[in-house]
């Protein structure tokens, strides 16, 4: 999967006049061509890719991302939009042919108004989103988007991905989170779509076009976000489970005892676990500690919340749980006692990621099944990779309530590089989407297509789908300058 980066070429010399109006466009501050400060932005999260260009544009403002654009599409210079370039499937990393530019909107950081009676926050694609909860909760409100890279992916990254995250069993994708957008088209043209209204029947919704694009159709600069009151009560409680299949029929009795409380319901299995608790440090198995330690096969961390008073949750969680227990659908139960202790329990599951790097390549599958077939997923898909490939290591965890599973498979111990391990990665990668299209389920759950999955979208989306969206992007980008190669 690596490109090896050539050495970098002077830009074509036709593009010299275009880049020279760029960079007087946005001020010194605006772009940089040091290889020292561009080389973060030309390589993914995975290590899987590493590209170049010939510079990196930061626009301070809408007006400034519009020149750029419209410079870009008259000399047809492409673009690679990118946010906080956390993505997992390549999408905001340039290739290693690339002579365009990376936009970055890392500067358009403004939270421009929050309207509490509205229940609306109105923010430029650049801010952080752990810094957009934070804004929220200064005035009582929850933006409900979370996940393992809040702290450093950005809003307009999360909508064009459309972001899913821990909260969406609950609240929804990035796409229900929205209500209006800005956009700069391939043109230069801007389409200020901010609106904040539930109700809005006035032709195409046009900002759905643009979620989950990936920067192809053109780039987010800014949204108007919905907010929720923020919960009074959050009971968190990490259960052990013999199977998945009784995960899922614990899901299904807290919801039947709770109704909507139910926000955060995340399989976690033993050995993702073990990895979370050998490589990253600050952890502890909530089952106790060595060697008094209890060891069970699956685990799922359950979070409630409610506008109820502080512990209102917490009788009916135990209650479920107990009954569950006495009937074996569970094995054990730990309640966090503290808003820290629950910090904890979410530290685990937002760490596997990062725990798998130090034990070497991981060939990642991000899929979706309806809920009521994770169960069965896991165990032909497991059963599958590993008659497949002697040795690999099944790390299967993931959001069962929205039915998205991060199927992943670990390098074996023993007999393998990562360059040989990842050489496997189409052979398994197929086996693993064949059985998940066999469900009616999804390829890209919620991490995009980005370059990875190009062949797969050939492979199982259907002719007229592909060309409907061929059709949109040659109507919004006929000189193919915005994210070329990505999607479709």
């Amino acid at each position: 999967m690596n490109e090896s980066p050539p050495s970098r070429p002077r830009p074509a010399a036709r593009h010299d006049e275009a880049f020279a109006r760029i960079k007087a466009a946005v001020g010194e501050k605006g772009w940089t061509s040091d290889p020292a400060e561009m080389a973060p932005r030309l390589k993914d999260e995975r290590g899987l890719w590493q590209g170049r260009a010939a510079m990196l544009v930061r626009p301070a403002n809408t007006a400034e991302a519009a020149t750029v654009v419209g410079i870009c599409h008259e000399a047809g210079i492409p673009i690679v939009p990118q946010g906080g370039n956390t993505g997992l499937v390549g999408g905001s990393v340039p290739d290693a042919s690339f002579e365009g530019i990376v936009l970055s909107l890392s500067r358009m950081n403004r939270v421009r108004a929050i309207d509490p009676v509205n229940n609306t926050i109105t923010v430029e694609a650049g801010c952080i989103l752990a810094d957009i909860q934070k804004e929220a909760a200064e005035r009582n409100r929850l933006f409900p988007l979370s996940l393992g890279a809040e702290g450093t992916c950005q809003i307009g990254g999360n909508l064009s991905t459309n972001a899913g995250g821990t909260g969406v069993l609950r609240y929804g994708n990035a796409r229900e989170l929205m209500l209006g957008l800005e956009v700069v088209l391939p043109s230069g043209e801007v389409w200020d779509g901010l609106r904040g209204l539930r109700k809005d029947n006035t032709g195409y919704a046009l900002r759905h076009l643009f979620v989950g694009a990936e920067g192809t159709l053109g780039v987010i600069t800014a949204a108007v976000l919905k907010l929720f009151p923020l919960p009074r009560d959050r009971q968190t409680a990490i259960a052990a489970v013999p199977t998945p299949d009784a995960a899922v029929a614990l899901l299904n009795r807290l919801q039947e005892a709770t109704g909507e409380a139910v926000t955060g319901y995340e399989l976690i299995g033993r050995l993702p676990l073990e990895m979370v608790l050998r490589n990253i440090p600050g952890t502890s198995d909530p089952f106790g500690a060595p060697p008094a330690v209890r060891v069970f096969p699956h685990y799922v961390l359950i979070e409630l919340s409610g506008q109820g008073e502080e512990g209102t949750l917490r009788a009916p969680l135990e209650e479920t749980l107990a009954k569950a227990e006495s009937e074996k659908l569970v094995l054990d139960a730990v309640f966090a006692a503290s808003t820290a202790q629950a910090r904890q329990f979410w530290k685990l599951r937002d760490s596997i990621n990062e725990a798998q790097k130090p034990e070497g390549a991981s060939i990642k599958h991000d899929v979706a099944v309806p809920v009521s077939r994770v169960a069965e997923f896991i165990a032909r898909a497991t059963e599958a990779a590993e008659a497949s490939l002697g040795g690999v290591r099944v790390v299967a965890f993931g959001h069962v309530g929205d039915g998205n599973i991060h199927f992943n498979l670990s390098q074996p111990l023993q007999g393998w590089t990562r360059e040989k391990f990842l050489g496997e990665w189409e052979r398994l990668q197929r086996i693993v989407h064949d059985i998940v299209m066999g469900m009616n389920g999804s390829f890209s759950a919620e991490h995009g297509i980005g370059r990875l999955k190009i062949g797969e979208m050939v492979r199982y989306r259907p002719p007229v789908e592909l060309q409907m969206m061929k059709t949109l992007k040659a109507a919004l980008d006929p000189k193919n300058i915005m994210n070329p190669g990505r999607v479709v």
